[in-house]
């Protein structure tokens, strides 16, 4: 039997103070994250065409963009090196003169007493051949190159160490390899860094809307990373893939692209007890930019909107290219 009309919903909607009020869910700028690519060789900015309004840093430009992201109130920022070189190991990802250890070093020195600073732990942006791993021997013409599982272990291990060493506060891992996070905590903890956070990509998808990530790293990827990033179509899997991280050690988990797997991002939240996070990867980006561009939506409150549904979901923290922009409107 209808209650109404004494059950009037619309009551709780009336103004903007009752609506502020009982809102389910709040949107703060401590709660986001900004990914930031410097590039080595630059001296100046370089603006990414597929992205419009994010840009791969030179190290001058590094270090004031993360002074005005501190200055805004985001919690953190996520680097990611593009260097010059590049070979079948990633040689440069464990270089302690790397274009991304160099990077971190200068920003914790910068604003590491205002914010997070976090290291993207993969050696995709490294690699001659683009995947997140070593590559295993060929097994013949014409098929898939194989990511060798525990000999990349070996390289994160490396990685970990001279990201630490750098000073890197957490450390990002999304190369989605068996084990990792066991790995490195295990690493860090034997050379003293037992502070030094993990963040484990857990549920990271192989999505169509890396799109314009490939551009902003340059990325030299043949063919796709359908056997180590996770199907699209699956649920489950990505809860038992965060459950297995919390287990193995890691501080916070993730799930990657968020948009597009809020379902997956609810269930997450609901099983583990640790911190969760989720990434509004490239692809989301760009097609709000899009949009806006041609008229079709309004772009900030599309932006915040798309945030505000990332966070229902059960996000703490969101990574988005949108972070400094959104904490000042939130200021």
């Amino acid at each position: 039997m209808s209650r109404f009309p004494q059950s009037r919903l619309r009551r709780l909607r009336q103004s903007a103070p009752v609506r502020n009020l009982v809102r389910e869910t709040s949107l703060e700028a401590r709660q986001l994250v900004l990914p930031m690519f410097v590039r080595e060789g630059l001296t100046e900015q370089a603006p990414i065409g597929s992205m419009p309004g994010v840009v791969q840093h030179s190290l001058d430009s590094l270090r004031a963009a993360a002074v005005e992201a501190a200055e805004a109130g985001v919690g953190g920022v996520m680097l990611f090196g593009v260097p010059e070189v590049r070979d079948a190991q990633g040689s440069g990802a464990d270089d302690p003169d790397g274009i991304l250890n160099v990077a971190t070093a200068a920003l914790v020195a910068e604003v590491g007493d205002a914010l997070v600073v976090q290291t993207d732990l993969c050696l995709d942006e490294f690699t001659d051949h683009g995947h997140c791993g070593v590559l295993a021997p060929s097994t013949g013409s014409g098929t898939q190159p194989s990511v060798d599982n525990d000999a990349t272990l070996d390289r994160y291990r490396s990685m970990a160490l001279a990201q630490a060493r750098a000073g890197s506060h957490l450390l990002g891992l999304s190369g989605m390899m068996d084990g990792q996070v066991a790995a490195l905590r295990e690493a860090l903890d034997s050379e003293g860094f037992q502070d030094t956070l993990l963040l484990a990509y857990s549920a990271k998808y192989a999505s169509a809307f890396y799109g314009p990530f490939r551009e902003a790293v340059d990325s030299q990827l043949q063919g796709d990373r359908r056997t180590y990033q996770m199907d699209p179509g699956n649920r489950r899997e990505g809860v038992r893939e965060a459950l297995f991280d919390v287990d193995e050690g890691a501080d916070i988990v993730m799930v990657k692209p968020a948009m597009g797997f809020l379902d997956v991002l609810r269930e997450v939240r609901d099983a583990v007890d640790v911190p969760v996070w989720a990434y509004q990867v490239s692809g989301e980006y760009a097609m709000v930019e899009a949009a806006a561009a041609n008229g079709w939506i309004n772009r900030d409150a599309a932006i915040l909107e798309s945030l505000m549904s990332i966070r229902r979901a059960g996000a703490d923290a969101v990574l988005t290219y949108w972070a400094v922009e959104a904490a000042r409107w939130l200021r």
